[in-house]
This record gives structure tokens, sequence and C-alpha cells, in this order.
């Protein structure tokens, strides 16, 4: 069972990676992983069968996650956008209160003015970076160049590992996203190792960065961690509402959400 529900959050957390908007470090969050995945992969030689243990679902379910759930996702995002952004809505809403719950707990002491501060500040951030997506155009770049490709996948890292940024944007930015794309669904292993080469050092590196901010500074990262969560919910809000009973779906799905939001939270 505890193999079985890791292979299905890193089918989610693939998919992050895929989905214009969605961000891989949010899902984590959600799923109430993220920081037990930064410590499984940072000190991964400290327990090595404990850590293989917990990572190797997460990276088998992340990997079809990307090459085929991704898809699936993209097709239900694409055609059923009220829905599925709603039930995002929802898990992201559900999650907040066990981060706050999670935080209080860790250092035994309530939100300050100031933890809001970064709360809002960090909110605000993740607002805007993600809106850029629908700003900036995702034009074609010259696929043989290996070391551009390595910069993209090292830069999209910051939005697999930073929750509330979408990696999508970043693509997108750097002209790649289309190509991206393309290249999962049809296995292009010319564009794809090199980004591929990117994305593993870069999430290394951030990570030891995201892990030296929480044990230096774990309050204001983590209440930060919280506003980019919090940020992505604005970008997501449908704007496909045109009668009541749009209205109604996107209630219910975003109690839906809510609900699997707390389930995840009980079994994780």
């Amino acid at each position: 069972m505890f193999f079985i529900k890791n292979l299905i959050i890193g089918f989610f957390i693939g998919s992050g990676a895929i989905l214009p908007g969605i961000s891989s470090g949010v899902l984590c969050v959600i799923f109430g992983i993220y920081e037990k995945l930064l410590n499984s992969i940072l000190n991964f030689f400290s327990n090595v069968k404990e850590n293989f243990k917990f990572l190797l679902p997460i990276l088998i379910g992340t990997f079809f996650g990307v090459i085929s759930f991704g898809n699936i996702l993209m097709y239900f995002f694409n055609n059923y956008p009220l829905q599925v952004k709603s039930i995002f809505i929802g898990l992201i809403l559900g999650s907040v209160p066990s981060l706050l719950k999670q935080v209080t707990k860790k250092t035994h002491t309530k939100p300050k003015f100031s933890d809001i501060i970064f709360i809002v500040l960090s909110c605000l951030l993740g607002i805007f970076l993600v809106s850029l997506e629908n700003t900036f155009s995702s034009n074609l770049i010259n696929t043989s160049n290996f070391l551009y490709l390595v910069l993209c996948g090292f830069l999209m890292s910051i939005g697999v590992v930073v929750p509330g940024i979408s990696s999508t944007v970043i693509l997108m930015l750097l002209g790649v996203y289309q190509i991206y794309i393309s290249s999962v669904s049809m296995l292009n292993l010319p564009v794809l190792i090199p980004m591929g080469i990117g994305l593993f050092l870069g999430c290394i590196i951030f990570m030891k960065l995201i892990k030296f901010l929480l044990d230096k500074f774990y309050i204001k990262t983590f209440y930060s961690i919280i506003g980019f969560t919090i940020g992505s919910i604005f970008v997501l809000f449908p704007n496909s509402i045109y009668s009541i009973l749009d209205l109604l779906i996107c209630i219910l799905d975003i109690l839906l959400g809510l609900l699997l939001s707390r389930f995840f939270e009980r079994k994780c």
C-alpha cells in the first residue's frame, strides 16, 4: 500500500512538470512530502534502505507521470478546465491549514505579523511569475544547441523545486515549451537528454539551497513556501464560469479537492 500510494503521488508530481500553471513543488506540498523528499534526496546515503524505499515509487511514478499520465491529465486540463482547475484549487486550499499546523508544531510559535508579510509577498510574487505564462509566447529555438538545452533544464528545475513557480512558465520564457512537450510525447532523446542533465544538476543545487534556508531560516522560508502555494490558486482560478451551473460545478469540484487534500493528509 505504501508503494502504491507513493507511486500515485509520483504520477501527479510528474504531471506538474507538464501542466501549464501547475508546480511540482506545490503538489509535493499538497501531498505533505515536500520536506521529507528534500531530506531523502540530499541525505540519501545516511539511510540508503529507507530513503530508497521512499524514493523509488515516487521516481517511477514521476517518470510515467511525465511520459503518459501527464498527457492524459493535459487532455482533461484542456477539455475540462473548469473542473480540473477547481479540483486543484480545492487541493491547495485544503493543504494550507496542515502547512500552518506543521510550522507552528515544529517551531512552537504562532504566526507573527512579519510572517504574514512573507506569506503575502511570496504569494504576490508567485502570482506574477506564473501569470507571465499568458504574456510570453513559446517561440521555437534551435534544438541542436546542446548547452542551451542543458541551461533550459537547469532553469526548469527552479519550477520543479520551488513551490508555486511553474516550470512551464520558465520554459515558455526560454522558448522551449512546445519542444519540451513534443519531445516528451515522442521520446526525442537528443532534446530530453541535455534537458535532463540540466534538470538533475539544477534540482540538486536548488534543493540544497532550499534545505539550507529551511535549516537556517525555517519560519520565513516555510511561510514563503505557503505564500507561493496560495498564489498558485489565483492563477488557476477558472475564467470559464458563464452560468449558475458552471459556478455550482466549480464549488462542488473545489469541495472534492478539499476532501482529497484531507485524505492525502491523513494517508501521507
